[in-house]
This record gives C-alpha cells, sequence and structure tokens, in this order.
C-alpha cells in the first residue's frame, strides 16, 4: 500500500504515521485505492485513519466536497468492523463540538448509523 500510494515509510520512532501521511489534496485518490484495492484489514484501518485525517484538515482549511464525504461515510459502514474504533475515537462523545475535531460532527452522523 505504501508503495502504490507513494508513502513514506513510517520511522522507528515514528508515532501516528498515519495522521502524519495525512494529506487534504489527496483524499479521492485515497478513497479510490481503498474502494479499488484488494487491502487486508490492517490496511483498511490504517488508510481510513490517513482518509480521515486528510478530510478532517480539508475541513479545516474550506469546505468539502459532498461526494468525498459521501464515499467516506460508505467506506466506513461497509468495513464498520475494522473501524468503529476509528468512528469512536473521532466521535469525540460527550464533548462540546467547539472541542472537538473539524470532522466530529459528520462522524457523529455515521456514529448514529451504527
Amino acid at each position: 500500500m505504501l508503495k502504490k500510494l507513494s508513502l513514506p515509510e513510517p520511522g522507528p520512532f515514528t508515532q501516528d504515521w498515519e495522521y502524519e501521511v495525512a494529506d487534504d489534496t489527496r483524499i479521492n485518490e485515497f478513497l479510490s485505492f481503498y474502494e479499488s484495492s484488494s487491502l487486508n484489514e490492517e490496511e483498511k484501518f490504517a488508510l481510513m485513519i490517513i482518509i480521515i485525517g486528510s478530510i478532517n484538515d480539508a475541513i479545516e482549511k474550506t469546505d468539502v466536497d459532498e461526494s468525498l464525504l459521501r464515499k467516506a461515510k460508505e467506506l466506513l459502514l461497509k468495513d464498520i468492523v475494522i473501524h468503529t474504533n476509528t468512528i469512536l475515537y473521532w466521535s469525540l462523545e460527550n464533548q462540546d463540538l467547539e472541542d472537538c475535531f473539524a470532522i466530529t460532527p459528520f462522524i457523529r452522523c455515521v456514529k448514529e448509523m451504527i
């Protein structure tokens, strides 16, 4: 997955690699790759974190195309067993939205569907 997406290898002391390689200019590419590639559960888990981080960055900067959000929601729900913890993390349940991630309202909507 790393080579096909031209993502840097995590270093020996890297933490939160998925968040470091998030790129709001590549959301569509990441979503397409997730959907069209044969990925194992670990790869799907990591790539979805990259996607969510990328969307979060994009929301912080500007509006995000609704089609990208729909696709992300579809993939999250399709592989809900893999992504439940990711959804719970980004939803920040019981937190005021002012203290949350930019993507939290979207993730909370997804969470309501599970």
